[in-house]
């Protein structure tokens, strides 16, 4: 997939095995550049280690990769000179980080808030970090609000404040896609 030039800052969204990472990693490929991968997910199971070595595999050696669970800024500012598109792989895996560093299942909702406002200011932190920088950021999120409400009290907090986090990268990307079976449909940008 090939993206416009002018669109630096783009989000992909989609649910889950939507095809989004691939898209991101096609539109990567495309851009003929050197490309930095800011890889949020941190490997807790044999689960989540099987799939951080599938995601491994299907990017090419060359790419430079910096790992960095919580603080994206400096996920950012770690990438080489030379990067000319840095894809982040996923924005959601970095808000469970977040969210889960600090959350307490009998917390007040002005601690929940507060952690809900430093996600905020951080993904705000990012954007315009992103945006003084002369390359092109592709940002991976998952949309999750399409399903069942969470029987939980954090799986509904997390769900929200995802909600709530992808409209904030969404009003200042240059361009957003939803993945849908593979698929990119565009919601906002080009022509």
């Amino acid at each position: 997939m090939k993206i416009d030039e002018s669109e630096k800052l783009v989000l992909i969204l989609g649910g889950a095995r939507s095809g989004k990472s691939k898209l991101a990693e096609e539109i990567a490929l495309t851009s003929g550049e050197a490309v930095a991968y800011i890889a949020t997910a941190p490997v807790y199971d044999q689960e989540m280690a099987h799939r951080v070595k599938l995601h491994k595999e299907r990017r090419p050696d060359h790419w430079f990769t910096v790992e960095e669970p919580r603080d994206l800024t400096a996920a950012l500012a770690a990438v080489p000179a030379e990067t000319k598109t840095v894809l982040l792989d996923c924005l959601t895996l970095w808000l469970t980080n977040v969210l889960l560093a600090d959350y307490d299942e009998d917390m007040p909702s002005e601690k929940i808030d507060g952690i809900e406002e430093t996600i905020r200011e951080e993904l705000s932190r990012f954007c315009v970090a992103a945006r003084k920088k002369n390359i092109r950021i592709l940002m991976v999120a998952n949309e999750v609000g399409c399903g069942i409400v969470p029987e939980s009290r954090l799986g509904r907090l997390f769900r929200d404040i995802a909600g709530r986090a992808n409209q904030q990268v969404a009003k200042e990307a240059d361009a957003v896609y939803l993945a849908v079976a593979g698929y990119p449909l565009q919601v906002k940008g080009g022509a």
